[in-house]
């Protein structure tokens, strides 16, 4: 097949479920209300709760939850074949993922704004919310961690993307004085800014930034992740405004000019270049590498970011729910932040699959489970862009490696806040106030500690990601049973939620039992892995045994009216 064909089915399949799906999941389903008085409103606090106009919000939204998982994941994918790795994505992203994040953003907006652990304990039950707070702490963990090695590994691999990373964070401050003290309009400040990052990627690209073996008395990859981790910890405590959601609206452009740049390499490089791209992966992979696990379930969990993914929901019910303008808002910021993400993971595909010459360049590549990722998507896309528009390969990586670079960036400093205010809420659950500087430096010194925990290079962070892809996806589907259980005490169709939530979680368990068993193989037994793993698979289980039991006590009781949740108002202004 043409990788100009597979790019328009993938581009046709996201549109429909945009235009058609999401309607029907945001009239029939949730009944998005403009007269509902949402918690940026109802408890403006100029901080954490911001009313924020939605193509802002849907930036900020969209670059937190995305990160370095949808290209890493679809990445490593293809190495079952593209055929899988494809409808995963597609599929995934308009049935699964889009129902998931734009319900958890309605489920918490209609409850002012609470996170899915504090929703655990209204509609599943308390017993089951204190190990649903263990779960969420476990996988933030994950994220923050690994997150900071993956950006060090790229600063350090890919030295041109250090001057526009770092750069990128006074873009958005400037955009945030522009936008929200100045009142300047959106539209020119989004160009300015756009045009500005990207000329830090051309800066960046003729003056690549090394650091020396000792700097400062440490490192290079000491150096990065501890000024990351201070980075994500001024960045979790200052207002949402002044930071995050312009950094993560700017970046969230920048990546639709990228992948625009990409499937528009794609298309030209097939019209007009004498050598149009071919697709040299196979479609099954029948003779996948020795070690490589077995394609269902684990394909299911490798690809979570960019079909349906557990992080997002703590994102659209920790952050993005208290920044809702209108509830209306939700389809654009939760479904389409989820299809940005389908998009991201399609044009990795594109790129680690089309993007190498021959199938014996793809083969040496993907000589073994894990070896593809951020590396092959940089590789191949640059291939593509330098094929495809004339892009420099130098340069075409620096904009790929900036890429990956800041979306791990802004899910790393979210996560840091989401973890924040995780910390709080068990302190709350064991009637301790913790405020925010405290909860944070207990997130910096739990980070930092599990990240150098293998020696000073960092090698610690990436310790206990082995369990994010079926811990994440365990999440989804809890977060999927508060979303049923919802839908059901309103007398509403939970279909659209009970399906996705039966299939993740039957996959997830099935890949985490699987990975029990080779924690406990003698020949490479990996103990705190397999006691962590213990404890994720016992949680998830009582917290869906929970689950279940309320949906059924849902199904019993009184349906629950609007006004017991809505706080709907005449006039919404006048909140």
């Amino acid at each position: 097949m043409s990788p100009v064909l597979l790019m328009l089915i993938g581009l046709a399949i996201f549109a429909v479920g945009y235009l058609v799906y999401s309607r029907y999941l945001s009239r029939r389903v949730f009944r998005l209300d403009d007269s509902f008085a949402t918690p940026a409103h109802e408890l403006n606090d100029g901080v954490d709760y911001v009313p924020t106009n939605r193509f802002i919000l849907w930036g900020h939204h969209f670059t937190s939850v995305a990160g370095a998982a949808p290209i890493v994941g679809p990445a490593i994918a293809v190495i079952w074949g593209w055929v899988p790795a494809f409808l995963w994505v597609t599929l995934g992203t308009v049935f699964f993922a889009g129902m998931h994040d734009l319900g958890a953003l309605w489920a918490s907006a209609r409850n002012k704004g609470r996170s899915i652990g504090a929703l655990s304990g209204r509609y599943i039950g308390k017993r089951g919310a204190g190990l649903f707070l263990v779960v969420i702490f476990l996988l933030l963990l994950m994220v923050i961690a690994a997150f900071a090695v993956v950006i060090k590994n790229l600063l350090i691999s890919t030295p041109s993307a250090v001057i526009p990373t770092w750069g990128a964070i006074g873009v958005a401050l400037l955009v945030g004085v522009a936008v929200y003290r100045l009142r300047w309009p959106l539209l020119p400040v989004t160009v300015v800014g756009v045009v500005a990052l990207y000329a830090l990627i051309v800066l960046g690209d003729q003056v690549p930034v090394v650091l020396p073996d000792d700097f400062l008395g440490m490192g290079p990859a000491t150096f990065w992740i501890l000024a990351l981790f201070i980075y994500g910890a001024i960045a979790s405590l200052l207002p949402v405004w002044v930071l995050l959601q312009p950094r993560d609206y700017i970046n969230g452009v920048q990546l639709f000019v990228g992948l625009i740049l990409l499937f528009g390499s794609v298309l030209t490089a097939t019209l007009f270049s004498g050598a149009a791209p071919e697709i040299v992966a196979p479609a099954i992979n029948t003779a996948v590498p020795d070690g490589t696990p077995s394609m269902v379930p684990l394909l299911f969990v490798t690809i979570a970011c960019g079909a349906i993914s557990g992080f997002h929901g703590m994102v659209s019910s920790g952050t993005s729910s208290k920044q809702l303008d209108k509830e209306t808002d939700a389809r654009f910021v939760g479904y389409f932040g989820a299809i940005g993400e389908g998009l991201l993971s399609l044009g990795t595909i594109l790129a680690v699959i089309a993007g190498f010459r021959t199938v014996a360049e793809w083969n040496e590549v993907y000589s073994a489970f894990g070896a593809g990722g951020v590396g092959a998507f940089v590789t191949g896309g640059g291939a593509l862009m330098q094929a495809g528009i004339g892009l420099p390969a130098s340069l075409s990586a620096t904009v790929l490696a900036t890429m990956a670079v800041l979306f791990a960036a802004t899910t790393m400093d979210t996560g840091m806040r989401l973890l924040r205010f995780v910390v709080q809420e068990i302190g709350d659950a064991v009637k301790v106030r913790i405020s925010k500087v405290p909860a944070t430096i207990v997130v910096v010194v739990v980070g930092l500690g599990l990240t150098f925990s293998q020696g000073l290079g960092g090698d610690g962070g990436l310790r206990i990601w082995p369990l994010f892809g079926t811990t994440n996806q365990l999440m989804a589907s809890l977060t999927l049973s508060i979303i049923a259980v919802m839908l059901i005490r309103k007398r509403r169709n939970p279909l659209p939620a009970m399906i996705p939530l039966v299939i993740v979680f039957v996959l997830s368990f099935w890949a985490a039992i699987e990975q029990l068993a080779s924690f406990a193989d003698p020949a490479k037994a990996d103990w705190l892995l397999f006691a962590l793993d213990v404890i994720i698979i016992a949680s998830s289980v009582w917290v869906a045994v929970e689950a279940v039991l309320a949906m059924r006590r849902a199904a019993r009781e009184e349906p629950e009216h609007e006004d017991e949740d809505a706080r709907l108002v005449a006039v919404r202004e006048e909140v």
